[in-house]
Parts: C-alpha cells; sequence; structure tokens
C-alpha cells in the first residue's frame, strides 16, 4: 500500500515567512486583549461530547470530529471556543459574583464539507467577557474588535452588528413550526426579501408582523436604521432590544469608533446560545468574517452557574489572508543573522554567536561548504 505523506483534506501546513507573519499577528492581537485587562486561558483540544452538544447550541453534530476514550466516552475535537471557555469558567471562577475576562489562542477543527473549500483546522484567537450584562461591555468587545482589526493593519473594514433578541420577539409573535422557523433563519440571512415576504404570505401570519419579518432583509446599513426597527413594531423586546443597541452606539462614539459601525437585522448565526447582540466584522478580499462575536446570556447555566456573558472570535486564518490580498505585510522584526565558518574558525565563530545571542540578535551558525 502506497505510503501518504500530504497533508488530509482541509488543513495545511504553514511555514517560512507566512508562518513568522501569522506569529507576529498573533502578538499584536494579544496585546490589544492585554491592554484591555484580559487574562490567559488554556482549554484542551478536546472535550466531552456534552461540552458541545445540542443542547448548548453549538456547531451540528454532523461536523464534529468525534471519537472514543478508552472508557467508551464520546470525545470532540474542539469546534468552538466559547463552550469550553464557559466550561472552565464555570469550574474555577465564581461568574456569577464578579466579572471574569479571559482570551484565548488556539485552533479549532470543524468537519466542513469538501464543497465549501473551507480549513477543517483553523486558528482563533477571542476573548470571553462573562458576569457582566451591561452595554458598556458590549461596546467594549466592539471597540476591541475595532482596535484588533486596526492593529492588524487593515484600515478598511466594516463591523456589522445584529440583535436576536429583535428577531426573537417577532418570531414569538408570528409563532412558527421549528422547520418554518428555520426556512426563515435561512431566508433572512441570506437577505431574500422576496423568500421571506412568499413564507410569511404562506403561513397566514398576522400582517403587522408579517411585515416586520419582510423587511429583515432590508434593514441593514447606518445607524439611521434604528429608528425603521423601532417604527415596524411596538412589541416589547424588541423595542427593548433596539434601545440597547442605540445605547451602545452612543457609547461607542466615546471610544471614536463609530464610523466602524453598522447594524443589520438580518444577521442570524447558527450558533443558538447567542441571546442579545451579534456581531461581524468584514473587510475586502476575503467572503468570510474575520470577526464572529456576540452575548450569551444563558450558556453558563448549562455547565452549572448562570452569568451573562459576552466574546468574539478572530478567525487568524482568514485575516491573514485578507491582508495578504489587500497587499499589506505584516513587519516581522526577528530577523536572523547567519554566521558561516570553516573547522578551524569554529571555536571563534560559537564565542561570537553567543556574545550577539546576549544581546538579543537571532544568529543562525552555518558550516561552511568546503574548498
Amino acid at each position: 500500500m502506497q505510503r501518504i505523506f500530504h497533508t488530509p483534506e482541509g488543513v495545511r501546513d504553514i511555514y517560512n515567512d507566512e508562518c513568522s507573519q501569522k506569529r507576529s499577528l498573533q502578538e499584536k492581537l494579544h496585546c490589544v486583549f492585554r491592554r484591555y485587562g484580559y487574562e490567559d486561558i488554556e482549554t484542551p483540544g478536546f472535550e466531552y461530547f456534552e461540552v458541545f452538544s445540542r443542547e448548548v447550541g453549538t456547531i451540528p453534530s454532523k461536523d464534529l470530529y468525534k471519537f472514543f476514550d478508552r472508557e467508551g466516552n464520546t470525545l470532540v475535537l474542539r469546534p468552538d471556543f466559547t463552550p469550553s471557555v464557559a466550561r472552565a469558567c464555570a469550574t474555577y471562577f465564581s461568574p456569577e459574583k464578579e466579572v471574569v475576562s479571559l482570551c484565548y489562542t488556539g485552533n479549532t477543527f470543524i468537519n466542513n464539507s469538501s464543497y465549501q473549500g473551507r480549513l477543517k483546522e483553523s486558528t482563533q484567537m477571542g476573548v470571553e467577557r462573562m458576569g457582566d450584562d451591561s452595554a458598556e461591555a458590549d461596546a467594549e468587545l466592539l471597540a476591541m474588535t475595532v482596535e484588533c482589526l486596526l492593529a492588524s493593519g487593515l484600515t478598511d473594514f466594516q463591523v456589522s452588528v445584529g440583535q436576536v433578541d429583535y428577531f426573537r420577539s417577532l418570531l414569538e409573535q408570528a409563532r412558527m413550526s421549528p422547520e418554518d422557523e428555520e426556512q426563515l433563519r435561512s431566508l433572512v440571512s441570506m437577505k431574500n426579501y422576496f423568500g421571506v415576504e412568499e413564507l410569511v404570505e404562506r403561513l397566514g401570519i398576522d400582517q403587522k408582523v408579517g411585515n416586520a419579518l419582510a423587511q429583515l432583509p432590508r434593514m441593514f446599513g447606518s445607524s439611521d436604521v434604528l429608528e425603521k426597527a423601532k417604527a415596524l413594531t411596538q412589541e416589547p423586546k424588541a423595542l427593548q432590544a433596539v434601545a440597547r443597541l442605540e445605547e451602545i452606539y452612543q457609547i461607542l462614539k466615546i471610544y471614536g469608533y463609530e464610523k466602524y459601525i453598522s447594524f443589520d437585522f438580518a444577521m442570524v448565526s447558527k450558533y443558538h446560545y447567542y441571546t442579545g447582540i451579534i456581531f461581524q466584522a468584514y473587510t475586502y478580499g476575503t467572503g468570510e468574517p474575520l470577526v464572529k462575536g456576540g452575548r450569551y446570556n444563558d450558556l453558563l447555566r448549562h455547565f452549572g452557574k448562570a452569568a451573562p456573558s459576552i466574546g468574539f472570535a478572530i478567525v487568524v486564518d482568514s485575516l491573514l489572508t485578507a491582508l495578504s490580498r489587500q497587499k499589506l505585510q505584516i513587519p516581522v522584526e526577528d530577523t536572523v543573522e547567519v554566521i558561516t565558518y570553516k573547522p578551524e574558525g569554529r571555536k571563534e565563530a560559537i564565542r561570537q554567536a553567543q556574545q550577539l545571542r546576549s544581546q538579543g540578535k537571532n544568529i543562525a551558525l552555518r558550516p561552511g561548504k568546503e574548498d
């Protein structure tokens, strides 16, 4: 049988300049996390299946890499950091009593269909702020998202903000079946205005609620869309959701980052644990979001401690792709100086290399070629 030495589909090797640039980028992003007072945490690369089960509302089971331990327990490679960090936070901290701010770096594994053309293993960096239900916390994470992208070298990007509670309040009024609700989510997220309109009409939904649902695919843009959202419904939960967005926007003005923010009421995440705001960051050169985040006030209850929380994850590989396509160079400061020597000069070469290394320089010793 022929031995296979190339990488499996969906994963890749990273080396030379690209690897150096990735490391440099990660250092820049981590500096932003630390400046905001976030503490580092590492979680295992694989966990018990229950951490990412359907009840948690994360990646569908069919997209997980599953295997068994010696005792027969089902384990999965980590597809998403948020449930892992939430589990660890509930185990070691008291987010129900005090705010816990954690940051992480690591790889996630999702068994995407080969037709999607996406990596099955990707590096993510992110933060989770647990035990804080304030609009200030929402605005802080949006501000951090902007600062991370600016630190990477990007200048032309947009952070799009949605509101899960607004959409859910309309769904509650519409009283749809789970199947119809899933179809609506899909149509809304694709901004298929005519599809939503047709579905609402077919189901015979109340005219006012149906009109609000049908307008969702068109409700994106500047802060002006918030007024439109308020005009579409009188449902208290929906109006409260819009008021929260208005407060967040005012706080972002204090940061001076409002120009990077837009709103999108058609944003529907595949992660069902989100409760309040959700957001994604985009730039040109890649169709995938560079950053994904949102509020998840009910997730920690699954792990034994109820605490409102919010977080985001930066997809480092997508960010690197965007920087490359925009021809933005990531400066790599650690250049390597090569010292070559002949056998008779070995002792002096090693002494010289050690002296330079003690000064913080990167030195590679290479024996010279024979004459």
